[in-house]
């Protein structure tokens, strides 16, 4: 029967209905794919604008489900309203007032990691969508969810999913270093977001220098009307900037590497002048979020010569996501980061780094370790079961678990916030199922206490081990991670041959013994006594 108004159904079942209704999944699924992979291929006013819309759409149920879940019993369409009220209020503040703009961003820092939510008001545009959230919300009314089965999938699935893909969007736009030039004897220094080396990205000068370099300021708007539009003074890494006062005198720099050479003869021989070593950017790769593929946001951009009345000259570089590199006259050389930016910090060290700095790599090396241990658990399973009947489907049914395992751990390393769940519950589900079929009892053999002991130990050796490896790489030795992925493959040696070993411990099943009974007499009555 249909529940009527004078006896609403509670607000909870109402509003896991609306976060379960065909339209607030599919905007879940437009925000996740949006957010992550569309405004990626295809930047612009579209996907900047779907993002908003589909988020209108999701947010308001799931304000509801959390509401309902302290408050049961409110009614649902209190509760529907307060929800689409809170969200559109919410959504109109932070887009027409900076200030309100920056308090979202911070916030939404500490729920999701760095984050950067803009004040736009052209993105009041999108508010219509609310209407489709109330749309979504009288249908879901007309069929709450009372099965107890149906409301827990909802809160155990959707809920996290939907908490997590609003959570993780709006991420902060990483500023990179790429311009460099000179404007009336003056250092300016330009950055944009999102740039790679091989983009014609634009950048946005926001720094100039009256000193040579000694202090910034921000470009008056004059300045900045004159800059806006001018494109970087080289356009490949690799040309080189030579002084004007000292043409003999030329710099470069290399192309996918932070290192800068001079020539004393107008290039026709070079010499180190300055750089990041190899290892020291394989750290920095570590530490900076969104470094692009193989480390490209982490390179040589642009350089410029200026030269100084008096004689000398000062060299401004500038190097990606590690901000500024800056020549003085006297010819040492800084890292200067972002000049006259109150959102940068100042560069990270060189040579130093702690698993506090590499945003998501311990979880990952923690689950790697686990594996490992795991790895050596099946593998002795595998062994004892071999000269079994069962043994040769065993080895091939796990061998293809522990591959899709390891895919799964490789995706995790690298994924984004919002999809870490995703290859956490596969290698989770995957190992679980590898260990249970690994060592569920059998009737074909046996398992004594002493093989799993010695299993074990040969399992609890290879996470020692291992773990002893990743510990090292968190904290920058070795700075590779194929360096520390071969050290913690030789690691798991030592207990994969323990485990092999202990399979000598595993007999043939056999049937417990009985001792033989005397065959049974005829059935009837004993024969009677003869007298006498």
């Amino acid at each position: 029967m249909r529940p009527s108004e004078s006896t609403p159904p509670d607000g909870a079942r109402i509003s896991l209905a609306w976060l379960g209704h065909p339209g607030t999944v599919l905007s879940l699924i437009v925000l996740v794919l949006n957010d992550h992979v569309f405004k990626a291929a295809f930047p612009g006013l579209v996907t900047g604008k779907l993002s908003d819309v589909a988020g209108l759409v999701l947010a308001p149920p799931l304000v509801a489900v959390l509401v309902t879940l302290v408050v049961p019993r409110f009614r649902s369409r209190s509760v529907a309203g307060f929800a689409l009220a809170l969200v559109g209020l919410g959504f109109a503040v932070v887009k027409v007032d900076e200030q309100a703009a920056a308090a979202a961003s911070q916030m939404w820092s500490v729920v999701s990691g760095p984050s950067l939510i803009r004040a736009d008001p052209t993105d009041l545009l999108t508010l219509p969508a609310l209407a489709v959230a109330a749309w979504t919300w009288r249908r879901a009314r007309r069929d709450a969810v009372g099965h107890r089965a149906a409301r827990l999938v909802r809160l155990v699935v959707l809920l996290p999913a939907a908490t997590v893909a609003v959570a993780a969007t709006s991420p902060a736009m990483y500023h990179d270093a790429i311009g460099a030039t000179v404007v009336d004897g003056r250092l300016v220094a330009g950055v944009a977001d999102q740039a790679y080396p091989d983009d014609d990205t634009v950048p946005l000068y926001d720094a100039m220098s009256d000193d040579a370099g000694t202090t910034w300021r921000d470009p008056t708007p004059a300045e900045e009307e004159a800059l806006r539009g001018r494109s970087r003074t080289t356009t490949r890494p690799d040309r080189q900037q030579c002084s004007t006062a000292s043409p003999l005198r030329c710099y470069r720099l290399l192309p996918g590497r932070i290192r800068v050479e001079e020539s004393d003869d107008a290039g026709r021989t070079w010499r180190l002048s300055w750089e990041i070593t190899e290892r020291q950017r394989e750290l920095l790769k570590a530490r900076h979020q969104q470094a692009g593929p193989g480390g490209a946001r982490i390179t040589g951009q642009d350089l410029v010569v200026l030269d100084l009345p008096g004689g000398g000259h000062v060299v401004l570089v500038a190097n990606g996501r590690d901000g500024f590199a800056l020549r003085d006259t006297d010819g040492g050389w800084r890292r200067i980061g972002f000049p006259n930016n109150s959102w940068a910090d100042e560069p990270p060290p060189l040579d130093r780094i702690s698993p506090g700095d590499r945003h998501y790599d311990p979880l990952w090396a923690f689950l790697l370790v686990v594996n490992l241990a795991a790895l050596v658990l099946v593998v002795s399973a595998v062994r004892a079961a071999r000269p079994f009947r069962d043994g040769p489907a065993l080895a091939v049914l796990q061998g293809t678990i522990q591959v899709l395992a390891a895919l799964a751990l490789l995706s995790l390393w690298r994924a984004e916030f919002v999809l870490l769940p995703i290859p956490i519950a596969g290698w989770v589900t995957l190992q679980a199922g590898s260990l249970a079929l690994a060592l569920w009892p059998r009737r074909s053999w046996r398992l004594p206490g002493r093989w799993f002991a010695e299993v074990l130990t040969a399992a609890a050796l290879t996470a020692t081990l291992a773990g002893s490896v990743m510990v090292g790489w968190l904290y920058g030795r070795p700075a590779y991670v194929t360096t520390a992925l071969a050290l913690a493959g030789l690691a798991t040696v030592p207990g994969l041959l323990l485990g092999w070993r202990a399979a000598r411990l595993i007999g043939p099943w056999r049937p417990p013994y009985e001792p033989p009974h005397p065959p049974p007499g005829p059935v009837g009555r004993p024969p009677a006594r003869r007298p006498g």
